[in-house]
């Protein structure tokens, strides 16, 4: 029995619920058939609208990036079955990897969808085994290189290397090229960025990359420049709502509207938490009534009694047990952006109009080295820290103000 969330997945593009726009033009890129070997003649030009004064400029058809640019129509005629390096991103839940294997799938058939969980092991030039888990098809490999940590690196290089230098066995019934998914990208070191730069290039005529990301800030602007850029916004309330009532109508359920907009606007837009949360909400209670309970994740609860527990006592003793339950929440998976974004909330909630403004800024300096830093621990302490002391010598000085 598989969950909602992946049991109703859109297969094509034309079944997307939303950004319909963004799907046909996805959908352009590429048509399902054989590529011809040489432009194709007036009339039967598939094209792909991309703003005149793209700072790349023309690419020449010996790029292998499959195109001819006409000046005069500031357009790129992409050939049928082809398209540039992908870079997909955007929110949590939006829709990304949805998009991407609706794309592969019109491009190889219903092949992709025929996957298999593959563990590789990588050896370092220092002699170090690298052990990382590929999801692969016939037609294409989706790999998480940050999974290797500092080595991501070699990672990048030994697996491109690999899929590029095969070659198609049956290149009449099959493209020329195969696809590798590398997900998060954004989390990946300099040094792998800039060798996936370097490799992007090397093998454009056998691979193509499709980079999937939450955000490009921290993306290399050469990677960046390398890519066709596509954003994949958050899915509005009035479309998640359709979905839910869509999902649950399959289902032979009847969703009350109100209670699909709270589910909504609780899943912060995050249609894969939406399906979750209703599926959750069935379980727990059916038929549905409007006022029903939303079973919230443990680790959300336990998240706000952490944030409960700082704001009741600020006290040495206090923080060596926040920073144990900061322990349990990050050995779970949960990432540290989330724990700071979700102890931010909550603190806001508890604390004083007056400390709001310097708590959101704190939480901004710190969530920014936490970036910059390999130990989540120590920031997400720190701003425990800082908070503390801050929201203690508030609350002491309060007090001698109404004792005097």
């Amino acid at each position: 029995m598989s969950l909602w969330a992946d049991k109703y997945r859109p297969t094509a593009l034309a079944r997307l619920d939303f950004h319909r726009d963004q799907a046909a033009q996805l959908r352009n890129l590429l048509v399902v058939s054989q590529p011809p070997r040489s432009p194709p003649a007036g009339a039967g030009r598939w094209e792909v609208e991309l703003p005149s004064c793209d700072p790349r400029g023309p690419p020449a058809p010996s790029e292998g990036r499959g195109g001819w640019f006409s000046p005069q129509k500031g357009r790129l005629t992409v050939q049928c079955g082809d398209f540039p390096h992908l870079l997909v991103y955007g929110p949590s839940g939006a829709g990304k990897k949805t998009r991407i294997m609706c794309l592969l799938r019109e491009l190889y058939g219903a092949g992709v969808e025929k996957l298999r969980i593959e563990h590789q092991t990588i050896t370092a030039p220092s002699k170090k085994k690298i052990e990382i888990s590929t999801i692969a098809s016939n037609y294409h490999l989706e790999v998480n290189p940050s999974d290797a940590g500092n080595s991501d690196r070699v990672v990048i290089q030994e697996l491109l290397k690999t899929v590029a230098q095969s070659q198609q066995l049956e290149t009449s019934t099959q493209r020329d090229f195969k696809v590798v998914l590398l997900t998060e990208v954004d989390k990946l070191t300099k040094d792998a960025q800039h060798a996936l730069r370097r490799t992007m290039e090397k093998y454009m005529a056998t691979c193509r990359l499709i980079l999937c990301c939450n955000s490009m800030s921290k993306i290399i602007a050469p990677i960046q420049s390398r890519c066709l850029a596509v954003r994949v916004p958050a899915p509005s309330i009035e479309d998640i709502c359709h979905v839910l009532s869509s999902v649950c109508k399959k289902e032979g359920l009847t969703l009350p509207q109100d209670l699909a907009r709270q589910l909504a606007e609780k899943s912060g837009r995050n249609l894969r938490k939406a399906l979750l949360m209703c599926e959750a909400c069935r379980v727990q209670q059916y038929p549905f009534t409007s006022d029903q309970d939303i079973p919230e994740t443990d680790w959300e609860v336990y998240l706000r009694e952490t944030a409960n527990a700082i704001v009741s006592q600020q006290t040495p003793q206090r923080l060596l047990e926040v920073r144990g339950r900061l322990y349990e929440l990050l050995t779970h998976c949960i990432p540290p952006e989330i724990i700071m974004k979700g102890l931010l909330t909550e603190l806001l909630n508890n604390c004083d109009g007056q400390l709001k403004g310097e708590v959101a800024q704190m939480a901004a300096f710190y969530e920014h080295r936490l970036q910059l830093g390999s130990k989540a621990i120590y920031h997400l302490e720190a701003f425990v820290a800082k908070f503390m002391a801050l929201y203690k010598k508030f609350m002491e000085d309060g007090l001698e103000d109404m004792i005097f």
